[in-house]
């Protein structure tokens, strides 16, 4: 019997270095009030979907947002598998300082005027975010920010894993995976993810993923409309 495994992969809700504007990669730091409506909106407009199982990365924002969602829900007492190949890149030297400063390095090194340039050669397929974390990586001066290969590698052994794990079960299931802007956007870059993008992922985002006979395929990415109708349900 096929089994399809659907995944939907959230980005966590607004933390208060997102609020700081504080780049947040392997730093971390908790919901802000904001982040936690947003989740609660989020599990709000997922009350019709039964999840089989939660995984989250190893980063506390992650399993805040994925414990809020639960509880608004309505299923609170489901595990939550914490993996640390899920966990958010690594900017190296630039952690914790302020995202301006790192954007436009980038923007620099890859020869635009300003981050906003960057962005809008993007958007327009000129380059990819492949482009801006190797160009980070290149001017981290610890050396230890990861290039967009290692993160691509990384998460897409934790989703491998998880659908192996999952599917061998023989039914077809529901899976919550709630992740990081960039991680998600570097799973999900060449599983069809980069042609459907086209903005950087808000805070509790919904990309959709089906998994059937070994094959990932991305159905959406970065969707609100989940957030936005369960806010609506909150009123």
């Amino acid at each position: 019997m096929k089994t399809t495994i659907t995944f939907y992969i959230v980005r966590h809700g607004k933390t208060l270095m997102n609020t700081l504007e504080r780049v947040q990669g392997w730093c971390d730091s908790p919901l802000t009030d904001e982040g936690v409506a947003v989740a609660k909106d989020l599990g709000a407009g997922f009350r019709k979907i039964k999840f089989d199982a939660v995984y989250t990365s190893d980063l506390r924002r992650t399993r805040q947002t994925a414990q809020i969602l639960l509880d608004e829900k309505g299923q609170p007492e489901l595990p939550i598998t914490e993996m640390k190949e899920f966990r958010e890149c690594c900017f190296g030297s630039y952690e914790s300082g302020e995202n301006s400063r790192m954007w436009t390095d980038a923007s620099i090194y890859l020869h635009y005027n300003s981050p906003e340039k960057m962005s809008e050669a993007i958007f327009r397929k000129e380059i990819s975010g492949e482009h801006v974390l190797n160009a980070i990586s290149s001017l981290d001066k610890l050396g230890i920010a990861e290039t967009f290969e290692q993160l691509e590698t990384r998460t897409h052994l934790g989703l491998k894993l998880v659908a192996e794990k999952e599917s061998a079960k023989g039914k077809p299931l529901n899976i919550l995976l709630v992740a990081h802007g960039m991680s998600i956007t570097a799973m999900l870059h060449n599983l069809g993810g980069r042609e459907l993008q086209k903005n950087h992922l808000l805070n509790a985002s919904v990309s959709k993923v089906i998994y059937e006979d070994g094959i990932f395929k991305t159905l959406s990415v970065g969707d609100m409309s989940y957030a936005e109708n369960g806010a609506k349900l909150r009123i």
